[in-house]
């Protein structure tokens, strides 16, 4: 099938058309009369779809609605909360194809990161049923005689989730999921250049939960961020927003959330950096930081943007990382054996091409690529050939995040001075070291070294497992998402104290004589 033949065929079996709803708040939100936004393919800059975009009635009303939802909804036992998503992973399991197909038409990723993304949030789904049943409290010893203290948590309500558009659909679910089981009940604004990914998803839940009876845990509105994101940031009714995006963005939402005292969870900027030493495996070193760089054509907030190489073995490692980027497959992610897509725009294409220039001016020298590509058949993507920039501490552009796949290579002479090149940008995401030395790896993973919320050994900085609580430091916002106990910001936390005596003894020894 051509491009064309694939985007109706991959519309059809998901159930959607060329003009679809992007407002859910219970029932799908007419299309007739409305404002719209174009889905506009990375891999030939045609569209794709049409989403209708919600207004200022439209975002009351769902408020509204996931208020009166969260009344019923945090009735029903976390456990049958947990078995709602338990069917919805389901159901994604059965679409996981087609889903994966429309991550890759939208967002611009491979086949095989497309549908890997619906498996992760297959995977997550996984995770929020078992969570279901764990959502411990504590109890706590009482100094006053006939008493009980415990701790428990409690749904917090209506959140937020804003999203981006390079993980259109999992990076949902990790909020998503888990605060439902919570018992919460969740508004999503997705990115507007991924929105026709995030109705599709909506269907497959909106589907699972009319067929299961339950009440609505999931609402949705497309729309612009300036106008729908900026509402929510100043809603006193969502007591929790999670943002996903740039840092300039995500301080002004949590400016305007921390106006009202509300809760924020902010996954921002990432500049990402694995450190290679001379006792690394260099077959492992090689291909963990090329997967890093190139994977999403460099758009994931976990991509490897500096490699820091002792310079007893510089040479050979680049030689060797510049020989796989010119034997990586570059152009349409739909066919099988692409390693590097196309990037989201043309906006981005440009930022691309400007950081090449201005890392030039502060004297980097460009080792390979940082050029823009017309790929054959299909002269409207946006791709580019990624680069390799020489470079050093002093170079700015380096502590900058640029959303395209540009590596920053720096040489080093012991641990002690990588870590310091490591931690000296405002970023704090994810790290990794490239070591068969266990007191390099140790040092590097211990106070002393990596500064970031995730740390690494032999492996990328890209590709995080759910299971593990997901965020950075610095810049990066501090928030956690997914797995380990994440699961505690989408809820608040009460102690309870128990008086079950026939006297009400005070803590602390006070008497009050009455």
């Amino acid at each position: 099938m051509n491009l064309e033949q694939i985007r109706e065929e991959t519309l059809r079996s998901l159930g959607m058309g060329k003009l679809n709803s992007g407002v859910y708040h219970g029932v799908w939100a007419d299309t007739h009369g409305r404002e719209s936004i174009e889905s506009f393919s990375p891999i030939d800059g045609k569209t794709t779809a049409e989403i209708t975009v919600a207004g200022d009635a439209d975002y009351s009303e769902i408020i509204e609605k996931a208020i009166n939802s969260f009344e019923r909804w945090r009735d029903i036992p976390a456990p049958r909360r947990g078995m709602l998503i338990r069917e919805i992973g389901e159901e994604l399991r059965k679409n996981k194809q087609q889903l994966g197909r429309l991550v890759s038409l939208e967002a611009g990723k491979t086949v095989t990161e497309g549908e890997g993304e619906i498996q992760e949030m297959i995977d997550v789904a996984d995770l929020a049923v078992g969570l279901s049943r764990q959502l411990y409290g504590l109890e706590i010893a009482s100094e006053r005689p006939k008493h009980r203290m415990i701790e428990q948590y409690v749904p917090l309500g209506v959140t937020a989730v804003i999203t981006s558009f390079n993980f259109p659909a999992s990076v949902w679910s990790w909020n998503a999921f888990i605060a439902a089981v919570c018992g919460d009940v969740v508004v999503w604004k997705p990115s507007s250049k991924a929105a026709l990914v995030a109705v599709a998803v909506m269907r497959v839940a909106e589907r699972v939960v009319k067929r299961l009876k339950y009440p609505d845990p999931f609402f949705l509105a497309v729309g612009e961020g300036s106008s729908i994101g900026d509402r929510i940031s100043k809603d006193n009714r969502i007591p929790l927003v999670s943002f996903t995006g740039s840092i300039p963005v995500g301080k002004k939402i949590s400016e305007n959330v921390s106006k009202r005292l509300g809760k924020v969870i902010l996954e921002l900027g990432g500049n990402n950096a694995a450190v290679v030493s001379d006792k690394a495996e260099m077959k492992i070193a090689v291909k963990g930081v090329a997967f890093g760089a190139l994977a999403t054509a460099g758009q994931r907030c976990t991509s490897t943007r500096r490699v820091i190489v002792h310079e007893k073995i510089y040479s050979a490692f680049t030689e060797k990382l510049i020989d796989v980027y010119r034997r990586v497959k570059r152009g349409n992610p739909l066919e099988p054996d692409t390693v590097v897509g196309p990037l989201i725009d043309q906006n981005a294409v440009k930022s691309f091409k400007a950081a090449i220039e201005e890392a030039k001016k502060e004297g980097g020298k460009l080792l390979f690529g940082g050029t823009e590509e017309s790929i054959d058949g299909f002269p409207g993507g946006h791709y580019v050939m990624p680069a390799i920039i020489e470079a050093t501490p002093e170079m700015k552009i380096t502590e900058k995040e640029t959303f395209a796949p540009i590596l920053y290579v720096f040489r080093y002479r012991n641990l002690e001075e990588a870590i310091k090149i490591h931690n000296s940008v405002p970023q704090g995401l994810s790290s990794s070291i490239f070591t068969q030395d266990l007191a390099e790896a140790e040092e590097f993973t211990s106070a002393r070294g990596s500064d970031c919320g995730i740390v690494n050994v032999n492996t990328a900085t890209a590709g995080a497992e759910i299971g593990g609580a997901f965020g950075g430091e610095k810049e990066t916002g501090g928030g956690r998402e997914s797995g380990s106990d994440a699961w505690k910001n989408y809820m608040r936390r009460q102690t309870v104290t128990i008086n079950y005596g026939e006297d009400i003894p005070l803590s602390q020894d006070v008497r009050f004589p009455v």
